[in-house]
């Protein structure tokens, strides 16, 4: 009998002892989360993908991040609305980013289609992609090879040969830079701490829930802060900021020599047509 009550005496002790550890640990999470809010909210779902834990995380719409969580939810409940495998047509812009870039890992309304391991994106199609891909580059390839194929290229119009080899090398020109331009990282900007914030002298932004240095704007197209943030371009399908602005100026210069010569090569046939 003594045994028995031996027994059962270390088997209460053990029990209270394990419920303690748990209360205290429970309490020791809510008092965390109640000294650092920020520091709770820093890793989003939509920025930071499970076993990913490592990727940079970037200051993107906090509207745009519970839209995210709340869709996630919602796909996720066992006994939610029935739906069907295949998502109904909306004829909006957001039918081009479910098909053409469904394994694309989003950030805002930025896509990012080559990325390191740690997060930083080195092909990125901006929120105006589509206008870009279906209506910038067939007007530049389209004019101006109809320009090449029956001025340039014409034995009739007595242009000398090698003023084709300048002719599609600007061509070349213009649609690599536009590339340099539209897949590049505009200046998309991290999220920071309370500490890093104050040290740098930066102001909070109410619409990422971050901070942000002096230079750096919100964009309400790419819904993400982007430094040196000076327009977006739908031409070019994306911000001009930071990280694209010199290619942005070398685009404009070329695409304007190239329309130029384009425009006195038409005139240039019509004259030598008439006289």
């Amino acid at each position: 009998m003594t045994q028995v009550h031996r027994t059962l005496e270390m088997t209460s002790s053990t029990a209270s002892a394990s419920n303690a550890s748990v209360d205290a640990g429970e309490n020791g999470v809510c008092e965390d989360a109640m000294e650092h809010p920020h520091e709770m909210n820093t890793a989003s779902p939509s920025n930071v993908n499970e076993g990913d834990t490592a990727k940079k995380v970037y200051a993107v719409s906090v509207r745009w991040e519970r839209e995210q969580v709340e869709r996630a939810r919602q796909s996720s409940e066992p006994h939610g609305p029935v739906r069907s495998k295949q998502p109904m047509l909306t004829f909006t812009i957001e039918d081009f980013h479910r098909y053409f870039c469904c394994c694309a890992r989003r950030v805002g309304t930025m896509f990012f289609l080559l990325e390191k391991r740690d997060g930083t994106p080195i092909v990125v199609a901006g929120p105006c992609w589509p206008f870009c891909t279906f209506v910038t580059v067939p007007l530049i390839v389209v004019l101006s090879g109809l320009v090449g194929y029956l001025i340039v290229l014409n034995p009739k119009s007595g242009l000398p040969s090698w003023f084709a080899a300048i002719y599609f090398s600007i061509i070349a020109i213009v649609l690599v830079v536009l590339f340099l331009v539209s897949c590049r990282d505009p200046g998309l900007l991290e999220r920071v701490t309370d500490e890093e914030a104050a040290d740098n002298g930066w102001f909070w932004n109410e619409q990422v829930g971050s901070y942000r240095p002096a230079g750096a704007m919100y964009c309400r197209e790419c819904q993400a802060l982007i430094y040196d943030f000076d327009h977006l371009c739908p031409w070019t399908g994306t911000a001009i900021g930071k990280g694209n602005m010199k290619a942005f100026k070398t685009f404009v210069v070329s695409v304007n020599v190239l329309c130029y010569l384009s425009i006195g090569l038409v005139v240039y046939l019509v004259l030598t047509r008439i006289t």
